[in-house]
């Protein structure tokens, strides 16, 4: 049977991850009587719409949520299902579980492209797969002229529920934080030294914990909202203009196929940043610089096992929270002198075979993985062809990505201060540092830039709405218009949480 969509809203959201999540629950908050309608091209993974995947307890259950969420052609049923699986792997096109790869168009003749490209297709978008670290960025990754900028943020941490101290009690964290502090927090402010890593977590009275996804940004408010509704398997295929503003969305039910056209106030594109920008290019919305600006986090990592502990030690006692593989994340925060961000996790695993047959006591394993922040071109971007598609229908994306000498320099310097951790911590378990393809951090950014004015170098103003269509806004990380080198979730939903409140005023203005 078709379903039935509503013909008029006052907002529509076009993709439910922790951006368009941001946006349902400020609104939700904020202007409780607005109409608003969320679309999703993939499916509903489990409840509550967007939980992440590592909280569903049935490991059969988990592996169909991871491959439910692969787009038009999931991996099949025998891929391992463990994010860290990939963790030290040294494929020319890394993949994960629950996203899928761009199929073709990622790399052209003569540059280095997007091998890693990837996107997921489910409620919740990245958010029901990502690892939940909320870094605050620091120097110049911050955003200068959103003078706002750290309240917003504070505002990004209650919606992600952002925890610095979730395994504080994970088994050698103290001793991880207190080797890598002395050998890399000299000269660092005081703000920008060695400690937790804030994680989207959620500690429960009982000590559990689960992961954040989109579900927990939505909240019980959004949930609770009789205005609010959400449609999974439905994909967006063009925004309507008229008259420079925009008018509503075409949709296309994914289950049988049918269109559908929805009347909106203000739509916003919180798709990911390659697919926000196809959706404008397909919507005959072509600022220039639509899909330049395109960047992405080299990304390399190192293991080691820690030297001078005892090897026998184990969890403390059985209330405390239950160790994970991501158990005692620690933070080397980026600064303008040390331009990397550094995450340090404690495995209960080695992610490389190890040469003894000992097993390694829970937190004994320390994987480091350091971001550098790229240099932003203009011309590395991504383009869209007029004639061929994509599965899903629409203009097809041609990656344009090259890394530049002072990349490749900033590659070098990041596998140096990486060994310089390693060295810090323990012993090494492979040779060398692997520096994953570009595209493998999965932190893309700047399709849709935000600039303070409409220069030609930016797509949205600082509230996130496209310049010369009003109602129109886009959302994620291709909004944020810095090189950064931190995870950029929290970043991305504060912006979020701005261009909300603007469209929660101008509601209450229409209504005045």
């Amino acid at each position: 049977m078709s379903r039935t969509f509503p013909r008029q809203v006052d907002v529509a959201i076009v993709g439910t991850g922790p951006c368009g999540a941001a946006y349902a629950r400020i609104l939700s908050e904020q202007a409780p009587g607005a109409t608003i309608a969320a679309f999703d091209v993939g499916p509903l993974l489990a409840d509550p719409p967007g939980v992440h995947v590592k909280n569903i307890v049935d490991p059969d259950a988990r592996a169909r949520a991871q491959r439910a969420s692969e787009g038009p052609r999931p991996a099949a049923d025998d891929t391992p299902v463990d994010t860290l699986d990939g963790y030290a792997d040294a494929a020319p096109r890394l993949v994960r579980p629950g996203t899928f790869l761009l199929p073709d168009g990622y790399r052209q003749p003569g540059e280095d492209g997007l091998p890693g490209a990837a996107m997921s297709s489910n409620v919740g978008g990245m958010g029901a797969h990502w690892t939940g670290a909320c870094p605050r960025p620091g120097g110049s990754e911050r955003i200068p002229f959103v003078n706002d900028l750290d309240e917003l943020l504070t505002e990004a941490e209650r919606l992600l529920h952002v925890d610095a101290h979730a395994f504080d009690d994970a088994p050698f964290s103290g001793e991880v934080r207190k080797r890598l502090g002395a050998a890399l927090d000299p000269g660092r402010p005081d703000d920008r030294r060695v400690g937790p890593m804030p994680l989207a977590v959620v500690t429960h009275s009982d000590r559990r914990v689960t992961w954040s996804g989109a579900d927990v940004v939505f909240g019980d408010v959004t949930r609770a909202n009789p205005n609010f509704e959400l449609f999974p398997e439905t994909l967006v295929a063009r925004a309507l203009v008229a008259d420079g503003r925009v008018q509503g969305v075409v949709i296309r039910d994914q289950r049988d196929g049918t269109e559908h056209e929805v009347r909106a106030h203000h739509v916003v594109v919180a798709a990911d940043a390659l697919r926000t920008p196809q959706l404008l290019w397909a919507s005959g919305i072509r600022p220039a610089a639509l899909g330049r600006y395109l960047n992405d986090q080299p990304q390399t990592v190192f293991a080691v096992r820690l030297r001078d502990v005892a090897s026998g030690a184990a969890p403390t006692g059985g209330d405390e929270p239950a160790i994970v593989p991501q158990s005692g994340v620690s933070w080397v925060p980026f600064t303008d002198a040390e331009p990397f961000h550094g995450q340090v996790m404690q495995l209960d695993a080695s992610p490389v075979p190890l040469a003894d047959a000992d097993e390694p006591a829970p937190g004994t394993i320390v994987g480091l993985g350091w971001f550098c922040a790229k240099d932003v071109q203009e011309s590395d971007r991504v383009a869209f062809d007029d004639v061929e598609v994509d599965a899903y229908g629409l203009p097809a994306m041609r990656i344009h990505y090259r890394l530049t000498e002072t990349d490749h320099a900033s590659i070098a310097a990041a596998r140096d201060a990486v060994r310089r951790a390693a060295d810090a911590l323990g012993d090494p378990l492979d040779a060398e540092p692997l520096t994953f393809p570009p595209g493998a951090s999965l932190h893309y950014q700047g399709t849709v830039r935000m600039g303070e004015t409409d220069d030609g170098t930016s797509v949205c103003g600082p509230n996130s709405e496209v310049w010369n269509v009003a109602g129109l806004y886009v959302a994620g990380n291709g909004v944020i218009p810095t090189a950064t080198a931190c995870n950029p979730t929290l970043t991305s939903v504060a912006l979020a949480v701005a261009g909300a409140r603007t469209i929660a005023g101008a509601l209450a203005a229409e209504r005045n």
